[in-house]
């Protein structure tokens, strides 16, 4: 699974982590009232796994800070 490339993602307003090459860039839009929303592409292989197997996991790095509410969808985000 990775991040949508930038150059293609109509949505893109900001590239976190564009210059820290420990992390992929992450293209995102971000509107005023701090909502994000980032684009993902699943590989093949990743699509037939998430088929069969129902289920994926979402890792969230707080660095010991409180959790944000975060939500997953199929459907394209209303933005606004």
């Amino acid at each position: 699974m990775f991040p949508v490339d930038p150059n293609i993602h109509e949505l893109a307003t900001v590239v976190y982590a564009k210059d820290q090459p420990e992390y992929l860039p992450l293209p995102a839009r971000k509107d005023d009232n701090g909502v994000i929303v980032t684009m993902w592409k699943l590989s093949w292989k990743e699509r037939v796994q998430l088929l069969l197997a129902g289920k994926f996991y979402l890792t969230v790095m707080t660095f010991n800070q409180p959790l944000q509410p975060v939500s997953l969808t199929l459907d394209k985000p209303k933005l606004r």
